[in-house]
C-alpha cells in the first residue's frame, strides 16, 4: 500500500481541525488526505501515461477534493483561506 497507518495518522494530524491523529472526518483533514493521493497519483502517471483508470480515480479524487474546497468556502471562509494556503492549493 501506498500509504501507511502512520503516513495517514501524521496528515491527519498536521491538517486536522483538532490536530489529533483521530479527526478524520473534519473537511481539512480530508481535503489534505485527497492532496496526498492526487500528489501520488500525478507523479504514477507521469511514468504510466496510458493507465487510464488511474486517471479517472485522479479526476473523480480532484472532483470530490473540489467539492469539498466548495463546501468548506460557503461555511468558513477563513477555514477556507487557512487549508489553501497550508497545502499550497489555489483557486
Amino acid at each position: 500500500m501506498y500509504l501507511s497507518t502512520e503516513k495517514k495518522q501524521e496528515v491527519f494530524e498536521n491538517h486536522g481541525r483538532l490536530k489529533s491523529k483521530t479527526d478524520t472526518g473534519s473537511s481539512e483533514s480530508q481535503i489534505a488526505l485527497f492532496t496526498y493521493r492526487i500528489n501520488y497519483l500525478t507523479e504514477h502517471l507521469k511514468t504510466h501515461k496510458k493507465d487510464h483508470s488511474t486517471r479517472l480515480g485522479l479526476l473523480k479524487l480532484v472532483g470530490k477534493r473540489r467539492s469539498l474546497l466548495d463546501y468548506l468556502y460557503k461555511r468558513d471562509i477563513n477555514r477556507y483561506r487557512a487549508i489553501i494556503a497550508e497545502l499550497n492549493l489555489r483557486k
